[in-house]
């Protein structure tokens, strides 16, 4: 899991690394119009999220058939949610690049890259909700095929089509675009393929999209829309941190895409740990055997913790080797400098945090406690006094950017106290 977290990083990273070498201008609007792909995934898992807190226990208990249940009815939520975004992306993109920016020539490019990489996001509904249930039930391998077979062809096209290749026109931010919704298409192809020829144990049928389970559908909405609500608000939490930075301007917003992209390298394994976690833990539950599910969820926090610690020493290490490599101007290079130290101690709050709610709390159907922790951290404290700082206050871009940054630190002692309530021990199959 860790190992695939790690591919989809390579996959946002490939065009930020390669628009780098444009300029600032297609960084920032590449990276921008990617919130509302981050947005739209975030729901899917929101959805597969919530799925889990069934499935992996459901695993446990050996019932196959409510698992494809649960598929589902998640499958058909995704499918609805993919189609708005979709209409969205191509109806009103101007729209929505102007949520996180003012800069007219960021938003023209913003635009050139949501109208083609929207295509990709049925696509992306379906693999993904499928994929991350697979990984519920310990069919992990077949995400790692699918990634990485995604990140060679995103890797390859990116440079064919942005620099213009083998005698095809430059297109520059159309093409990283392009080369995006080419590798999702891919991703899909193999998914299919996969559930239809190689997978026995759990099936995907087109007749499961309408499947009729009055007591399964209320247990899905029970667990899916806390999460699905959780993931939101941290989404819509980080994608306003992006937002305020926007405002900022082009120099701070183009540091910030490599801030991210580093911070999302640096924490792969963590969220590889409290996917793990949530599987593992659940089964065990789901099986009733709950004393290895406490002995897990020790094991687990113990490991998240090392996870973070390594992810701070690596953003420590590759700081001066990213800012070597970009192609910014001397004020987004001193805003990079500034950004990757405060994610060197993010990133060791994220890992904690994340373990805690989205791998123990969620794997025993405690789904309530991370919306209240994010709306309350985020909403009414980091963003809230970011935003302060920012258009009130007017203070410095390293002040806000600290502020903005600050959520996950004020998360650990409430996620500490809840792990240790064990409340999040619960059996929810039936």
């Amino acid at each position: 899991m860790a190992l695939q977290n790690l591919i989809n990083v390579g996959v946002s990273s490939a065009d930020v690394i390669m628009l780098g070498q444009v300029g600032e201008t297609v960084l920032s609007a590449a990276s921008l119009a990617g919130q509302v792909q981050f947005i739209m995934t975030l729901v899917f898992f929101g959805l597969t999220s919530g799925a889990a807190v069934l499935t992996a226990q459901y695993w446990g208990k050996g019932d196959t058939r409510t698992i494809e249940k649960v598929m589902g009815i998640a499958m058909r939520f995704s499918l609805m949610v993919g189609l708005a975004f979709t209409l969205a992306a191509w109806l009103i993109p101007e729209v929505l690049m102007s949520i996180y920016t003012s800069e007219p020539e960021v938003i023209s490019e913003g635009c050139k890259y949501l109208r083609i990489v929207a295509v990709a996001y049925i696509p992306i509904s379906i693999t993904t909700i499928y994929l991350n249930i697979m990984r519920s039930v310990e069919r992990v391998v077949i995400s790692t095929v699918v990634y990485l077979i995604s990140l060679v062809t995103n890797v390859i096209l990116n440079a064919v089509f942005i620099f213009g290749l083998f005698g095809l026109p430059a297109m520059g931010i159309m093409g990283a675009a392009l080369a995006t919704m080419i590798a999702r298409f891919v991703e899909l192809a193999i998914v299919l393929f996969y559930s239809k020829k190689m997978n026995r144990t759990i099936r995907f049928r087109i007749s499961d999209l309408f499947v009729r389970d009055g007591f399964l559908f209320r247990d899905f909405l029970r667990y899916s829309i806390p999460v699905v609500l959780n993931e939101l608000m941290w989404g819509a939490g980080a994608s306003m941190n992006s937002a305020v930075i926007g405002h900022l301007g082009s120099a701070a917003t183009a540091a910030n895409s490599v801030a991210q992209v580093t911070r999302q390298l640096a924490t792969v394994v963590a969220f590889g740990i409290a996917n793990a976690a949530a599987i593992m833990i659940g089964k065990a539950i789901g099986a009733g055997d709950v004393e290895r599910a406490k002995n897990y969820g020790a094991r687990f926090t113990k490991l998240t913790l090392l996870a973070g610690v390594a992810g701070a020493v690596v953003v420590l290490i590759v700081r001066p080797i990213v800012m070597a490599s970009m192609t910014l101007s001397p004020e987004a290079e001193g805003y990079l400098s500034m950004m990757m130290l405060v994610m060197s101690y993010f990133v060791i709050g994220q890992a904690y945090n994340t373990t805690m709610v989205v791998g123990v709390f969620r794997a025993g159907g405690d789904t309530r406690f991370g919306l209240a922790l994010d709306v309350i951290s985020m909403w009414c404290c980091s963003i809230l006094l970011g935003a302060i700082a920012a258009f009130v206050l007017k203070w410095s871009v390293p002040v806000v950017y600290i502020i903005l940054m600050s959520d996950e630190v004020l998360k650990v002692p409430f996620t500490t106290w809840r792990y240790k309530t064990r409340v999040w021990l619960k059996n929810v199959t039936r």
